[in-house]
């Protein structure tokens, strides 16, 4: 039998009555036919004109200032906030709830934030500084001591030297496949791996798959990847087999909408909090009215994350601390973008939040490294941002007791050039790349493996990117060793080949 989702007394107190809302038209179970009709929002006797065909899609729509139409009407903008799709197939929550009743659901909460330095960044400016190799190798950058004797880093990083002992770098990192893409990252595969089956699983849509969301009205994967021009840099990781309906929810992903304001902004609601309070009614008056019995289990529990304040308040920093938005920064201005993603700090500490909510993993693109030029004008940049940004989430979840829970890791696709290329830049190298890791549980401060003089390959541990992806699954709870996920044709699938990274496991 599928779950019922239950009110666990951490949500609004949904007694008393009210008559804005009237009954919903259901037919049988499916809820797609639904509409909240709100007094003055929706007349009452109406219907929805378009209904949709994924069953479990409800919409729930806020008047918003009214305005003057070239045709000389007035209509009145409207914020939608409903269907909360997951990937590009369309799929609804009710959708991604039935796929997950066959689950076993421990409520275990750890988490992973696995965050993407998109492009590739330069292995040798970052921990793994080359002091003794020659001036067309070595570079600008010189490296500073860390609080574990015996490690430095590269000097734009010194409040993470500073939370060495809370974090380990890996120097040695080989199995790079060259896409310019977070395939690797997100799955520890390759791009062609499983292609004819829809491709492998990410991090994140194996964890909603096995596990299912902590809370009913959280997704139990997100993904903050900014919309960026070389599209394959705004992946938060796929769902591959496993469907569209274990893809991440994208707060504000293109074609999603989840949470977006159509024609007005928060800004221009008189009431910054009139958004919660028409959520809360909605649900309230949703099951005084009797049409909870109408849905099924499934759809019950997209209605949960639609009128559930839970996601909206993580993803709203206005309810954070000022003195915590400050500690992280914004990343502004964001320099180096050009066809990647923006610096955007204040996306860890949404991550943090969001994590705090009950989400399972996290998934993010910060910056552009692709540094064929300026490579160190654009470390200087990127590299001081993230070390403020990054530190901040280390303290921040560690001040919070959630850093033993919440894995951090931080990589991108493959390294650059040991030689320093005429445009003050480097260039694609699949050799040897770095990761910096913390959290989790893990055995921090220390550095694992090296890279010879020239930084040109892994001389000591080399540590495959299946390593990283199955350490980070081991964070979760997951044994990658035994456990395996059915592909469309049955057959059972490893999540990983390669075990976990043993000097890393406590």
């Amino acid at each position: 039998m599928p779950p019922t989702p239950s009110n666990d007394g951490q949500g609004p107190d949904w007694a008393g009555t009210s008559k804005r809302l009237r009954k919903l038209p259901l037919d049988g179970y499916t809820a797609d036919r639904c509409i909240a009709r709100a007094n003055g929002l929706i007349p009452p006797g109406s219907h929805l004109n378009h209904p949709t065909t994924y069953p479990g899609l409800i919409m729930l729509t806020i008047k918003g200032p009214s305005s003057r139409y070239c045709d000389g009407r007035n209509r009145r903008s409207f914020l939608k906030i409903g269907g909360l799709s997951f990937g590009m197939g369309g799929f609804s929550l009710a959708d991604l709830y039935r796929a997950e009743a066959s689950s076993p659901s421990p409520r275990s909460h750890k988490s992973v934030i696995n965050i993407f330095l998109a492009g590739g960044p330069p292995h040798q400016d970052m921990w793994d500084i080359k002091t003794e190799a020659p001036s067309e190798v070595r570079g600008e950058f010189q490296p500073i001591n860390t609080n574990v004797p015996g490690i430095q880093i590269c000097e734009v990083f010194p409040k993470l030297a500073a939370l060495m002992d809370k974090s380990a770098v890996i120097r040695s990192v080989v199995g790079c496949r060259g896409g310019h893409d977070g395939m690797q990252c997100f799955t520890g595969w390759e791009g062609n791996s499983l292609k004819n089956l829809g491709g492998r699983p990410s991090i994140g849509a194996a964890a909603a798959r096995l596990f299912g969301p902590v809370d009913p009205s959280v997704p139990p994967f997100v993904g903050l990847a900014a919309p960026t021009r070389h599209v394959p840099w705004s992946d938060s990781g796929q769902a591959g087999f496993l469907g569209s309906a274990y893809s991440p929810f994208k707060p504000d992903g293109p074609g999603m909408q989840n949470m977006t304001l159509k024609g007005i902004s928060f800004d221009r609601l008189q009431d910054r909090r009139q958004l919660l309070n028409e959520l809360d009614t909605m649900r309230r008056d949703i099951d005084i009215s009797g049409a909870m019995e109408g849905m099924d289990a499934f759809g019950q529990r997209a209605l949960d994350v639609l009128t559930s304040s839970k996601l909206v308040d993580a993803l709203d920093l206005s309810k954070e601390d000022p003195k915590i938005v400050a500690r992280y920064g914004d990343g502004k201005p964001y320099n180096y973008q050009y066809d990647g993603a923006p610096t955007c700090n204040d996306q860890l500490l949404v991550a943090r939040r969001l994590v705090e909510a009950g989400v399972r993993v996290v998934s993010l693109s910060y910056g552009r490294w692709d540094s064929h030029g300026q490579n160190f004008d654009l470390v200087r940049d990127h590299g001081g941002k993230l070390d403020q940004c990054l530190s901040a989430l280390v303290h921040d979840l560690d001040e919070r007791g959630m850093l033993d829970d919440v894995a951090i890791a931080v990589w991108g696709e493959f390294g650059r050039t040991p030689k320093i290329n005429a445009n003050a830049g480097r260039d694609h190298w699949t050799k040897v790349s770095c990761a910096w890791l913390a959290g989790g549980g893990l055995k921090t401060g220390q550095a694992i493996g090296a890279t010879n003089r020239m930084g040109e390959e892994a001389v000591e541990r080399p540590v495959d990117m299946q390593e990283v992806v199955a350490t980070l699954y081991h964070t979760l709870g997951i044994d990658t060793h035994s456990t395996t996920i059915a592909d469309p044709t049955g057959r059972p699938q490893f999540l990983v080949d390669s075990d976990p990274i043993a000097e890393l496991i406590a």
